[in-house]
């Protein structure tokens, strides 16, 4: 509950800035100023679906938008003492995701309490976090700039420090057509960059284009998938965005319901976002809270592990899935050609020099 009215101050306090900036000077005439963005297209791969609703539709992609956000996720300004950038626990090479870390790091020594999701193909996700609390892209970075456990700043003290950098006043004016630095403008950008990070060069996407072949194992693992685990990790996404209780028991320390904590609703108790299994090999630890911290935990539990009397369990599993040892092994197997070594190595996506 206390998660939910957190959220609920998020959007209520964006509301009443993103309102409050867009009365301030510098969006409504820019056309006749000489500002001329390079407006850039996001990628749609060949057999994918359309994304559920155009995130950029009220705030164009552009080269300049996008370059800016690049630089804001990579600043550690952003927090409160300059140690936590956006990227502290959405690493490049860990597919965007905390490497190795059950929860993410934060100010002053704390932990958050959940493990820090992989942060690509947004634009194909309706509701963001673990519990869906967040509807949308621009509201995102929000959470945890202002969060005590992340960065623990506030928007006021972001705003100032970007405004004595006279780079920042250039990339401003590049991307919005003049110096004003607002929020509604940081948060634009952030979204310009985050929701251009994309993953679709895995070698199954490749094994898909015709360009490469699957492994005897690789190709067992993948039957193994389309039979077993496909219905919640859809292709071509690996997940299909929904909630869903998967049987962990409640951890009696941290106590999180997962959706039920936003919805209110007794239904939704324990119940948490599929995440998507592209570059899965990469992004442990495992579950909403990193409590399993291989793949062959992760399999072993819908195994053997799930707790199948919980109420709220999702009917898919009441049964837990019946997985044989040369199964496992080879789904294993299967999961690492997810891995998308283009998106790890995109300079495009690195931290500016």
């Amino acid at each position: 509950m206390k998660f939910k009215i957190l959220i609920y101050l998020i959007l209520i306090l964006t509301g009443t800035v993103l309102l409050s900036d867009a009365c301030k000077k510098g969006d409504g005439d820019r056309s006749s100023s000489g500002y001329h963005p390079t407006y850039l297209q996001l990628t749609i791969p060949a057999g994918w679906p359309l994304p559920p609703t155009n995130i950029f539709k009220d705030n164009p992609l552009t080269e300049e938008g996008f370059q800016l956000g690049r630089k804001l996720f990579y600043d550690g300004r952003l927090s409160k003492d300059g140690n936590f950038p956006c990227a502290s626990c959405h690493q490049q090479f860990a597919a965007f995701a905390t490497y190795d870390h059950q929860f993410s790091h934060g100010f002053d020594n704390s932990f958050s309490f959940r493990n820090a999701p992989a942060i690509f193909n947004l634009a194909w996700m309706k509701e963001m976090h673990w519990d869906g609390g967040i509807s949308h892209i621009e509201v995102q970075p929000l959470a945890p700039i202002t969060n005590i456990s992340e960065m623990a700043e506030t928007l006021g003290n972001v705003l100032k420090k970007l405004g004595i950098d006279s780079a920042y006043k250039r990339m401003f004016t590049a991307a919005f057509g003049d110096t004003a630095i607002n929020s509604q403008r940081m948060l634009k950008a952030l979204s310009q960059f985050m929701g251009s990070i994309q993953s679709y060069n895995s070698k199954y996407d490749q094994v898909k284009r015709g360009e490469a072949s699957f492994t005897l194992a690789e190709q067992n693992g993948y039957n193994t998938f389309k039979a077993k685990c496909n219905a919640c990790h859809t292709e071509p996404l690996f997940t299909d965005n929904s909630f869903r209780n998967n049987g962990l028991t409640l951890d009696p320390f941290l106590k999180d319901k997962g959706r039920m904590g936003i919805t209110g609703d007794r239904v939704d108790s324990l119940k948490f976002k599929v995440p998507t299994l592209r570059n899965t090999a990469l992004t442990f630890p495992y579950m909403h809270d990193g409590r399993r911290f291989s793949l062959l935990q992760v399999i072993e539990h819908y195994r053997s592990g799930i707790e199948v009397n919980q109420p709220t369990l999702d009917p898919l599993l009441k049964n837990r899935i019946a997985i044989s040892n040369q199964e496992k092994v080879d789904l294993v197997e299967f999961l690492q050609s997810l891995t998308d070594n283009v998106l790890l190595k995109n300079t495009r996506l690195e931290q500016p020099r």
